[in-house]
Protein backbone atom coordinates (compact mmCIF):
# COMPACT_ATOMS: atom_id res chain seq x y z
CA UNK A 1 0.00 0.00 0.00
CA UNK A 2 1.34 3.43 -0.95
CA UNK A 3 1.68 5.80 1.99
CA UNK A 4 0.59 9.29 0.96
CA UNK A 5 1.04 12.25 3.30
CA UNK A 6 -0.84 15.51 2.79
CA UNK A 7 1.56 18.28 3.77
CA UNK A 8 2.17 22.02 3.68
CA UNK A 9 4.88 23.36 1.39
CA UNK A 10 7.32 25.01 3.80
CA UNK A 11 10.40 27.12 3.05
CA UNK A 12 13.45 24.93 3.82
CA UNK A 13 11.40 22.72 6.19
CA UNK A 14 12.65 21.90 9.66
CA UNK A 15 13.61 18.43 10.83
CA UNK A 16 10.18 17.78 12.31
CA UNK A 17 8.73 17.99 8.81
CA UNK A 18 11.15 15.40 7.43
CA UNK A 19 10.68 13.14 10.46
CA UNK A 20 6.92 13.31 9.89
CA UNK A 21 7.22 12.28 6.24
CA UNK A 22 10.18 9.91 6.62
CA UNK A 23 8.17 6.80 5.71
CA UNK A 24 6.05 8.41 3.01
CA UNK A 25 6.03 7.15 -0.54
CA UNK A 26 4.27 10.26 -1.75
CA UNK A 27 3.79 13.85 -0.60
CA UNK A 28 0.58 15.56 -1.65
CA UNK A 29 0.36 19.35 -1.66
CA UNK A 30 -2.71 21.55 -1.94
CA UNK A 31 -2.10 24.88 -3.67
CA UNK A 32 -5.70 25.98 -3.05
CA UNK A 33 -5.27 25.82 0.74
CA UNK A 34 -5.34 29.29 2.27
CA UNK A 35 -2.10 30.96 3.24
CA UNK A 36 -1.65 31.23 7.00
CA UNK A 37 0.34 34.06 8.54
CA UNK A 38 2.93 33.18 11.18
CA UNK A 39 3.61 29.84 9.48
CA UNK A 40 6.64 28.09 8.00
CA UNK A 41 5.42 28.82 4.48
CA UNK A 42 7.81 31.76 4.19
CA UNK A 43 10.27 31.31 7.06
CA UNK A 44 12.95 28.97 8.36
CA UNK A 45 15.39 28.89 11.27
CA UNK A 46 19.17 28.55 11.06
CA UNK A 47 21.93 28.45 13.66
CA UNK A 48 24.07 31.60 13.79
CA UNK A 49 27.15 32.27 15.91
CA UNK A 50 25.30 33.58 18.95
CA UNK A 51 21.68 32.57 18.43
CA UNK A 52 19.09 30.78 16.33
CA UNK A 53 18.04 33.19 13.61
CA UNK A 54 14.97 33.33 11.38
CA UNK A 55 15.11 33.87 7.63
CA UNK A 56 11.81 35.27 6.39
CA UNK A 57 10.71 35.88 2.80
CA UNK A 58 8.71 39.12 2.37
CA UNK A 59 5.43 38.68 0.55
CA UNK A 60 3.28 41.14 -1.36
CA UNK A 61 0.21 42.57 0.35
CA UNK A 62 -1.54 41.63 3.57
CA UNK A 63 -4.47 39.66 2.17
CA UNK A 64 -5.31 36.98 4.74
CA UNK A 65 -7.61 34.80 2.64
CA UNK A 66 -5.61 33.90 -0.45
CA UNK A 67 -4.57 30.51 -1.79
CA UNK A 68 -0.97 29.48 -1.20
CA UNK A 69 -0.12 29.28 -4.88
CA UNK A 70 -1.09 32.94 -5.37
CA UNK A 71 1.36 34.33 -2.82
CA UNK A 72 3.85 36.59 -4.56
CA UNK A 73 7.33 37.34 -3.24
CA UNK A 74 8.18 41.00 -2.63
CA UNK A 75 11.35 40.96 -4.72
CA UNK A 76 11.72 44.72 -4.48
CA UNK A 77 13.19 44.05 -1.04
CA UNK A 78 16.74 42.78 -0.87
CA UNK A 79 15.76 39.52 0.81
CA UNK A 80 17.77 37.20 -1.46
CA UNK A 81 21.09 38.81 -0.54
CA UNK A 82 20.08 38.83 3.12
CA UNK A 83 19.31 35.11 3.03
CA UNK A 84 22.46 34.28 1.06
CA UNK A 85 24.62 36.22 3.50
CA UNK A 86 22.85 34.65 6.45
CA UNK A 87 23.32 31.12 5.15
CA UNK A 88 26.96 31.77 4.27
CA UNK A 89 27.65 33.34 7.66
CA UNK A 90 26.00 30.42 9.44
CA UNK A 91 27.37 27.54 7.38
CA UNK A 92 30.24 28.77 5.24
CA UNK A 93 32.68 26.71 7.33
CA UNK A 94 30.43 23.64 7.62
CA UNK A 95 31.90 20.43 6.15
CA UNK A 96 29.42 20.04 3.29
CA UNK A 97 28.57 23.65 2.54
CA UNK A 98 30.69 23.91 -0.60
CA UNK A 99 29.15 20.73 -2.02
CA UNK A 100 25.48 21.47 -1.37
CA UNK A 101 25.11 25.24 -1.41
CA UNK A 102 25.47 25.67 -5.21
CA UNK A 103 22.25 23.69 -5.75
CA UNK A 104 20.29 26.20 -3.68
CA UNK A 105 22.18 29.23 -4.99
CA UNK A 106 20.98 28.48 -8.52
CA UNK A 107 17.36 28.71 -7.37
CA UNK A 108 17.98 31.93 -5.44
CA UNK A 109 19.54 33.46 -8.55
CA UNK A 110 16.33 32.90 -10.52
CA UNK A 111 14.50 35.61 -8.52
CA UNK A 112 11.32 33.52 -8.54
CA UNK A 113 8.14 35.58 -8.23
CA UNK A 114 5.86 32.92 -6.77
CA UNK A 115 6.54 31.59 -3.26
CA UNK A 116 4.94 28.24 -4.02
CA UNK A 117 7.31 27.69 -6.95
CA UNK A 118 10.34 28.65 -4.87
CA UNK A 119 9.40 26.29 -2.03
CA UNK A 120 8.70 23.47 -4.48
CA UNK A 121 12.12 23.79 -6.08
CA UNK A 122 13.93 23.99 -2.74
CA UNK A 123 12.11 20.98 -1.29
CA UNK A 124 12.85 18.96 -4.42
CA UNK A 125 16.56 19.64 -3.93
CA UNK A 126 16.43 18.85 -0.20
CA UNK A 127 14.76 15.48 -0.80
CA UNK A 128 17.33 14.62 -3.44
CA UNK A 129 20.26 15.53 -1.19
CA UNK A 130 18.71 13.55 1.65
CA UNK A 131 18.36 10.58 -0.69
CA UNK A 132 14.66 10.33 0.15
CA UNK A 133 12.92 9.07 -3.03
CA UNK A 134 9.48 10.30 -2.04
CA UNK A 135 7.31 11.54 -4.90
CA UNK A 136 5.71 14.98 -4.85
CA UNK A 137 2.38 15.74 -6.44
CA UNK A 138 -0.23 18.47 -6.40
CA UNK A 139 -3.89 17.92 -5.59
CA UNK A 140 -5.96 20.47 -7.46
CA UNK A 141 -9.21 21.96 -6.18
CA UNK A 142 -11.88 19.33 -5.70
CA UNK A 143 -9.40 16.48 -6.01
CA UNK A 144 -9.72 13.31 -3.96
CA UNK A 145 -7.68 13.60 -0.75
CA UNK A 146 -7.26 9.85 -0.20
CA UNK A 147 -4.09 10.25 1.90
CA UNK A 148 -2.80 7.97 4.63
CA UNK A 149 -1.89 10.93 6.85
CA UNK A 150 -2.68 14.64 6.82
CA UNK A 151 -0.23 16.92 8.63
CA UNK A 152 -1.40 20.18 7.08
CA UNK A 153 -1.66 22.99 9.60
CA UNK A 154 -0.09 20.92 12.38
CA UNK A 155 3.55 22.03 12.17
CA UNK A 156 3.36 25.66 13.29
CA UNK A 157 6.01 27.95 14.84
CA UNK A 158 3.62 28.89 17.66
CA UNK A 159 3.49 25.34 19.06
CA UNK A 160 6.69 23.53 20.20
CA UNK A 161 7.53 20.28 18.43
CA UNK A 162 7.55 18.54 21.82
CA UNK A 163 3.75 18.87 21.90
CA UNK A 164 3.42 16.80 18.73
CA UNK A 165 4.24 13.18 18.05
CA UNK A 166 6.52 13.36 15.02
CA UNK A 167 10.05 14.37 16.01
CA UNK A 168 12.47 13.43 18.75
CA UNK A 169 15.78 15.33 18.74
CA UNK A 170 18.85 13.33 17.74
CA UNK A 171 21.99 15.38 18.22
CA UNK A 172 24.51 15.79 15.43
CA UNK A 173 27.50 18.00 14.74
CA UNK A 174 26.67 21.71 14.66
CA UNK A 175 28.86 24.77 14.31
CA UNK A 176 29.04 27.39 17.08
CA UNK A 177 28.93 26.34 20.71
CA UNK A 178 28.41 23.17 22.67
CA UNK A 179 24.64 23.17 23.18
CA UNK A 180 22.61 21.36 20.55
CA UNK A 181 19.73 23.26 18.93
CA UNK A 182 17.03 20.85 17.70
CA UNK A 183 14.55 21.16 14.88
CA UNK A 184 16.29 23.76 12.78
CA UNK A 185 16.03 24.10 9.02
CA UNK A 186 17.11 21.04 7.07
CA UNK A 187 19.96 23.23 5.79
CA UNK A 188 21.61 22.94 9.21
CA UNK A 189 21.64 19.15 8.99
CA UNK A 190 22.67 18.93 5.33
CA UNK A 191 25.56 21.36 5.59
CA UNK A 192 26.87 19.83 8.81
CA UNK A 193 26.34 16.11 8.22
CA UNK A 194 26.11 15.62 4.46
CA UNK A 195 25.39 11.99 3.46
CA UNK A 196 24.71 11.04 7.09
CA UNK A 197 21.67 13.34 7.13
CA UNK A 198 19.20 10.71 5.96
CA UNK A 199 20.08 8.36 8.80
CA UNK A 200 19.66 11.17 11.34
CA UNK A 201 16.24 12.07 9.93
CA UNK A 202 15.01 8.50 10.30
CA UNK A 203 16.39 8.22 13.83
CA UNK A 204 14.55 11.44 14.67
CA UNK A 205 11.17 10.08 13.59
CA UNK A 206 8.88 9.04 16.46
CA UNK A 207 6.59 7.08 14.15
CA UNK A 208 8.02 4.48 11.83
Amino acid sequence: MIKSVAADLHYFPNLEFFAAISNADELVFFPDDLYKRQSFFNRTQIRLANKVGTLSIPIQGRRPRISQDRIKIENSQNWVNIHLRGIQSAYGKAPFYEYYFPYFEKVFDQKTENLWDLNWQMLTICLRLLDMPVKMRVCESGGDLNCTDDIRGLLMPSVPFSERDYYKPVSYFQLFGLDFDPNLSVLDLLFCEGPASKSIVFKSAKKQ
